[in-house]
Parts: structure tokens; sequence; C-alpha cells
């Protein structure tokens, strides 16, 4: 406020259009103070190349700390036998995760963009599309939102991708995540689930966990339904073993594969004032009250579900089971989505 008022009004300003405005963005959430202390610790003035016990630089018993206890956390809200909480975005995790595991000009088999996926799961404007192959599946009918899974595994079978990526970013029903999970058995793939939107409500007990079904990886950002800082982080099963030796290309050595992919492969060092937040908002999701929370979000996106129906108003796939809902303004009220916003 004294130094620079310049950017302590904005940041009022940010506050203020948050507390009086209605947020309905399903990638945004409201983070706790002791989260948004955490982020402006003095963790933000380490540099920490590396993993706990194993660092480039000298002075790490707190960072060694913080990251170990937020891994731990993570592991134990998720099910997981390992977590890489460095990704710095959901992005940066899903491609890291590509790299652990497949060579450039590999397949994914990841759902199409039209119907619910993400700009990472091959979108011809990303770059990914230029060093892998995408093959897409899509859904059977957009009404209800079912999965054309016979489809799908007709792909797979054809194409013997490397990976399978269940996942979404603007789908409002729940995947059939073991039928996927057979799937990507049946053809010698990597079962990968992208659940950065609905990780909130896994940890919350509202939705199903893949790595409960056989999935191998899971990517996930750490904001979103989970209510924590904006970054990411990189679930796995299997065994963990040195970071700093290549292992032989097995789904056994995955958890050691992806932190060698995320560093020193993809990423430099971390910021560890974004793991320190990571690591207070993990232990906010592994309180009981965090499961009254999740749940009260699948009950207002029902609420709202209703809200659209009773106003005729077209909703892809029928309406809601998760946090997020497709209204067809276009077709429903012949507006376009700046109208429709407002």
């Amino acid at each position: 406020q004294e130094q620079d008022r310049e950017v302590y009004d904005m940041i009022e300003g940010e506050e203020k259009r948050e507390r009086e405005g209605l947020e309905l963005i399903p990638s945004e959430n409201y983070v706790s103070m002791a989260v948004r202390e955490a982020m402006g610790s003095v963790f933000t003035n380490k540099y920490s190349e590396g993993y706990p016990g194993k660092r480039y630089y000298g002075g790490q018993e707190f960072t060694d700390e913080v990251e170990t206890l937020a891994i731990e956390r993570a592991k134990k809200l998720f099910r997981a036998d390992h977590a890489n909480v460095q990704p710095l975005g959901g992005a940066a995790a899903n491609i890291a995760a590509y790299f652990a595991w497949m060579e450039p000009g590999d397949t994914i088999l990841g759902m199409d963009l039209g119907h619910g996926g993400h700009l990472t799961h091959g979108a011809p404007v990303t770059y990914m599309a230029k060093l892998f192959r995408f093959v897409r599946y899509k859904m059977k009918d957009p009404d209800t939102g079912e999965i054309d899974y016979d489809a799908l595994r007709e792909t797979a079978l054809a194409e013997k991708p490397k990976i399978i990526l269940g996942g979404f970013s603007a789908y409002p029903r729940e995947l059939d995540w073991q039928r996927i999970s057979d799937i990507a058995k049946e053809v010698g793939a990597v079962a990968m689930a992208d659940v950065a939107h609905i990780a909130g409500l896994i940890a919350g007990g509202v939705a199903k966990n893949p790595l409960d079904y056989g999935f191998q990886i899971m990517t996930t950002t750490t904001h979103k339904t989970l209510r924590g800082p904006r970054g990411a982080m990189i679930l796995s099963k299997g065994i963990v073993s040195n970071p700093m030796k290549a292992p032989d290309k097995t789904i056994e050595n995955l958890p050691t594969l992806i932190d060698r992919s995320v560093f020193p492969g993809f990423q430099g060092g971390p910021h560890m004032h974004q793991i320190a937040a990571k690591a207070v908002a993990f232990a906010e999701a592994l309180k009981p009250s965090f499961k009254d929370y999740a749940a009260q979000i699948v009950k207002n996106a029902k609420a709202m579900e209703k809200a659209f129906l009773d106003n005729n108003v077209r909703l892809l796939t029928g309406g809601t089971s998760n946090h997020l809902l497709l209204a067809d303004v276009w077709g429903s009220l012949q507006i376009g989505g700046k109208e429709a916003e407002d």
C-alpha cells in the first residue's frame, strides 16, 4: 500500500470484484487465507533444483521438508504410490507425463476437443500435436453424454496407442474409468487420467478415483475444485526409486520416469512457495469438512441445472454429474457467448 499504490489498488480492486461479483468459471476457485499466506512466504526466495535429499544447491533442509510433506499428503489424499508436486501448471504436467512414457511420433488416444477434451489432449494448435500422433474418441450422444466406448475400443485396437487418456476440460458427466482401463490393458497402453477439473470432487469422495480402477498415471491441477494454489501435480502407481538414475522404461518404473521427465527433462527449479501452498491445500482437503464442501459443489451444480432446464435452456449431456454445465446458449436463446455471459 505504501510502496506501490498502483499495484495495491489493482489487488484491492480484484478482491472487491471477486467478493461482490458472481464467479461461474469452472476452472476458478477461492483459496483460503492460509494458502495465500504460504504462496507469499519466504519459500519464493529459494532455488531447489532436484528432489528432496537430492538437490543441486545447499540450504535445503526446509524445502525438503515441505516438499516431502506435500508429497505424502497428496499420496494419502488420492491413494497413490507416488506424487510429483513440482509441475507449474496442468499443461506442463500432461506434457511431462507424455514424455515420461513416449517418444516423438508415438500415438495417444484422447477425448476430442469438441466433445470435452483439453488443448493438451491433441488440439492441432499445440506443439504436442506436432510431436505426438493424437487420435480421438467422442460422445455417442451429446444429449446424454454417453461416450462411444465401442468405437474407443475399436480405435485403440486399430491404432495401438502408447497412452489412452481419460479426462476432460468441458464434460459434465463421469467417465467409465474401469472400461477405459480395461481397453488400455487389452491393447498394452498406459491408462492416464487428466482429472484437473474434478480432483477436488475425487478428494471429497463425490467422484470416482481413476487410480482405484487400474490407471497408472493421473495428472491434475491444484486449483479448480481442489481449492489450492495455481499449479499441478502428477500421481502414479509403481515403484519409487532414485530419480537421478535413468531406469528401464517399464510400468513399474513410471514414478521415476515421471520424476526425470519433470526435472531435468521439462522444468528447472521448482517454485517452492507454490509447493508450500499445495501442502496447505492438501491438508485442508484431508479434513472431514472438505467432504461436505465437495458434496455441496455437486448439489449447487444440480440446482443450477434445474434453473437452466426450467427456463428452457438446453444442456449438453442433459445436465451435470459434477461441477460444470454446458449450456447451448445459441440454440436455446439465439445469442452468442459474450451476450450469454452477461
